[in-house]
């Protein structure tokens, strides 16, 4: 298909077609056509797009994406109470301020002309994260908890020898969707077999009695979430992990990092491996790109050996002087290609700088209030919520930051509920119809330290005034 464009696009110097001509005599070519003979005939378009004409000035661009974006209801605007894997917290603005300087906002991770501070950030990041989730190595992010959880499932399973993995029949459904993926189809050599384990219908804690029933000599790891998927604690974290270890399993454990100043880190009750979220410690909520994970272990060559990522060691220089670099490059994709641990990424590498910042700015101190607070105002809504006719809690005991709603005495379903809330400048909580039998009914309902008392009795009066309706 020839090329309609024959001017220069304004953001391309070398559309010009000067240019393109003086590229293709050098390249030996006698048109752009040639540059894809490799493509069968049938899978090349024999026609132009039907595209609607190029905007001719950055203005007019300008123009139409913010009208496009204005179609947009953010939760700026609105009061909103979504959660379930990406939540709305604080973001201090020196966590925007730091990592949009030059020298940290790079297009590339790891050539040398880039670093300029970076790979010293990064260290400070690891070292940062492992005081919170009580580990000594913390691997560069991944893409997503769901991309961490899957990577140290595939970690203990090459540590162990084993194909199966345990985790919760209440695990959040799109990162369980990761999960599989990571796990690869019954087809492939290094499939892992997925094997749910059941919860307890009064309190949705594992059922430890189905736990035990599952475990066997082919199971590589057990893995739950502390904070469950559904804002749950787990309160038997020891006994989970002191099961997996008596069958010769590793424990993973996925937490909520801005949990851990109210809450034991998983080490404390037995993880091995643990894995999470970077998104709530000073990243914005975002949709179209990861919103980060990290991997965290002991400092063991057993466990170092086994990491996708890239590791960030510091030593002292002859000239007392510290260094920073990457360690263990070569048992990653970079180094070994196809024969690497696993698949490393860096789409998310920037967001390492903004957590070293937003922990730097809070400490351990502004970690426990940041963390008192949100169980406070999470724990509070949840009774105020819960005291509405037609409104109950689903599960009992204590919650972190999300709890579960149940609208079946309402006699409407959770998306006429927030079709209604919409109204009064509200996102409600997200429908739980997904994950299956006895959750159609069911919203997850997500409560930080942004949320304000007011807040919170807003969102009960309308709930009030729409139930009514």
């Amino acid at each position: 298909m020839k090329n309609r464009l024959e001017t220069a696009h304004p953001y391309m110097a070398n559309s010009v077609p000067a240019i393109k001509e003086a590229m293709l005599r050098v390249i030996g070519v006698a048109g752009i056509e040639d540059l894809f003979e490799q493509i069968p005939a049938e899978h090349r378009l024999k026609s132009p797009l039907d595209l609607p004409p190029a905007l001719p000035s950055e203005n007019e661009l300008r123009r139409h994406v913010l009208e496009n974006l204005r179609r947009n209801e953010t939760c700026e605007e609105n009061l909103s109470f979504i959660g379930g894997g990406c939540w709305q917290h604080h973001v201090p603005a020196v966590c925007d301020e730091i990592a949009g300087r030059a020298e940290m906002m790079t297009s590339v991770w790891g050539t040398p002309y880039s670093d300029h501070g970076r790979s010293q950030a990064w260290f400070e990041f690891a070292s940062l994260l492992g005081e919170l989730v009580g580990c000594e190595v913390v691997g560069q992010p991944v893409y997503s908890w769901g991309y961490a959880a899957g990577h140290a499932i595939r970690m203990a399973a090459r540590l162990t020898g084993r194909r199966q993995v345990l985790l919760p029949r209440l695990i959040d459904p799109e990162r369980l969707s990761v999960i599989r993926n990571l796990c690869e189809p019954l087809e492939m050599a290094s499939h892992i077999e997925i094997v749910e384990i059941g919860f307890n219908d009064e309190t949705g804690l594992l059922d430890l009695a189905d736990l035990e029933a599952k475990l066997s000599d082919r199971t590589a790891a057990v893995y739950f979430d502390c904070p469950s998927h559904l804002g749950l604690i787990e309160s038997r974290g020891a006994e989970i992990a002191a099961l997996a270890r008596r069958h010769g399993a590793e424990t993973i454990v996925g937490v909520d990092p801005i949990s851990l100043g109210v809450l034991a880190a998983p080490p404390v009750y037995g993880a091995d491996i643990v894995v999470g979220p970077m998104q709530p410690l000073g990243i914005h909520m975002n949709t179209g790109g990861g919103v980060g994970g990290f991997i965290a272990t002991r400092d063991e060559a057993r466990y170092v050996h086994e990491y996708p990522t890239l590791l960030i060691s510091a030593a002292r220089t002859p000239h007392d002087e510290w260094a920073f670099a990457l360690s263990c490059a070569h048992q990653t994709s970079y180094g070994l290609r196809e024969e690497g641990k696993d698949w490393t990424g860096n789409s998310v590498n920037n967001w390492a700088i903004v957590n070293a910042v937003y922990l730097a700015l809070m400490g351990p101190e502004g970690m426990r209030e940041v963390g008192e607070l949100i169980v406070q105002r999470a724990n509070y809504a949840a009774r105020r919520l819960a005291g509405i006719d037609g409104v109950a809690l689903r599960f009992s005991g204590p919650v972190f930051k999300e709890f579960v709603l149940d609208y079946a005495g309402t006699g409407k379903s959770v998306a006429a509920v927030n079709e209604g809330l919409r109204r009064h400048g509200i996102f409600g909580g997200r429908g739980l119809g997904e994950m299956g039998s006895g959750f159609e009914s069911c919203a997850l309902t997500c409560v930080t330290e942004i949320h304000s008392q007011a807040d919170i009795d807003r969102f009960a009066e309308a709930l009030v005034a729409e139930a009514a309706r």
